[in-house]
């Protein structure tokens, strides 16, 4: 079986709440394997999204063309349960409108909140999904965890959140899928930091961006090892009909860097750069993959883009990375098996029901 390559991992992964002025949350439905993660800018932060997925489920998007009138967001929210998902926003809406925060229209302030969803409908009981309690809930949560007079814990990861009904590797079907989940990591330069939050439910294999070597993803007919899609397409196997929107990897980057709305646009479009290096295939017909990015600018400088950019790859590739390593193995009611990568590497026994 092939074994994870940790040599090359930074010792601690950082996390997208070290960037200053930015709040996470997650809710986690109790009910079945779904839930939406909120990231809070409060202050407001400067905003860009990049689809490169083909079939996206968005809110409010269109808003953070560099050419339009407003620049500056307040929260993201990142949910599953397909296109039903996006009423988590809602509930994030009310939250920051109950604590007055917005975009002062003399009348109201209105909270912007862009959002992104994945598909999780096969895993458990599809009518039940994040609605606009969930998200009400996420934001709770990521207020609850900004104001601990305690040492900050670290962020949760893996199955919870957007990720707690995400998988991976679903190219040749779902009974040779493995387990997704939600991950973040972070890189600091020059005193600038820019961190990356990554709900990973992609079509395709995750692999260490290091080394290139899968290590979640389809699965052989056994199931105990990694079938390696790019080579197993690439051999002529031929892969499963998918339907779309079926999959995607949503995911936020920030920094607190003092950026542009264009640069903003910018940081997003090479963040996804840090996909490719973790994810193959990636940007599918299949997947709806979109990334969004967001300026605190609480370092209260500038740092040249191609160094930002540069920041905003890696620590998008790390947390994908950690979505899948954080990841466990899951079983649901319906007989639905998904193991973990630290079921293939053999660092994790296999749960009840399999090999």
């Amino acid at each position: 079986m092939p074994s994870l390559n940790t040599q090359n991992q930074p010792t601690s992964p950082g996390s997208i709440t070290l960037v200053p002025g930015i709040e996470v949350g997650h809710f986690t439905s109790p009910l079945r394997p779904t839930g939406c993660t909120v990231v809070i800018a409060r202050d407001g932060a400067v905003a860009g999204v990049d689809v490169r997925g083909a079939a996206p489920g968005t809110r409010e998007t269109d808003l953070l063309e560099p050419t339009h009138l407003v620049d500056r967001i307040h929260a993201v929210m990142l949910a599953g349960g397909s296109a039903f998902g996006l009423d988590a926003a809602a509930g994030a809406v009310r939250w920051l409108e109950e604590r007055g925060i917005g975009f002062d229209v003399g009348v109201a302030r209105v909270p912007l909140v862009p959002a992104a969803v994945l598909f999780d409908l096969h895993v458990g009981d599809a009518r039940i999904r994040p609605d606009a309690a969930a998200g009400y809930a996420a934001c709770e949560a990521a207020a609850a965890a900004a104001s601990s007079s305690a040492a900050p814990l670290p962020l949760a990861e893996g199955c919870v959140g957007a990720g707690a009904g995400a998988a991976v590797g679903k190219l040749f079907g779902m009974a040779h899928a493995m387990k997704g989940g939600i991950g973040s990591a972070s890189v600091t330069v020059d005193g600038v930091t820019v961190g990356a939050l990554v709900a990973c439910n992609a079509v395709g294999d995750v692999v260490d961006p290091e080394t290139g070597r899968p290590v979640a993803g389809a699965r052989t007919a056994d199931g105990l090892r990694l079938r390696d899609t790019r080579r197993a397409l690439l051999a002529g196997d031929a892969p499963r009909t998918l339907l779309a929107g079926t999959n995607t990897t949503i995911g936020v980057v920030a920094t607190d860097a003092v950026i542009t709305k264009a640069q903003a646009r910018r940081l997003a479009v090479c963040a996804h750069d840090g996909l490719a290096r973790a994810i193959n295939p990636v940007h599918t017909l299949s997947d709806g993959d979109t990334l969004f990015s967001l300026g605190t600018g609480r370092a209260g400088k500038p740092l040249g883009m191609m160094v930002l950019s540069t920041m905003a790859a890696e620590a998008t590739a790390r947390a994908t990375l950690r979505a899948v390593l954080a990841a466990r193995s899951l079983t649901t009611a319906e007989g639905l098996h998904l193991p973990c990568a630290a079921n293939i590497a053999g660092t994790a026994p296999w749960g009840a029901g399999w090999p």
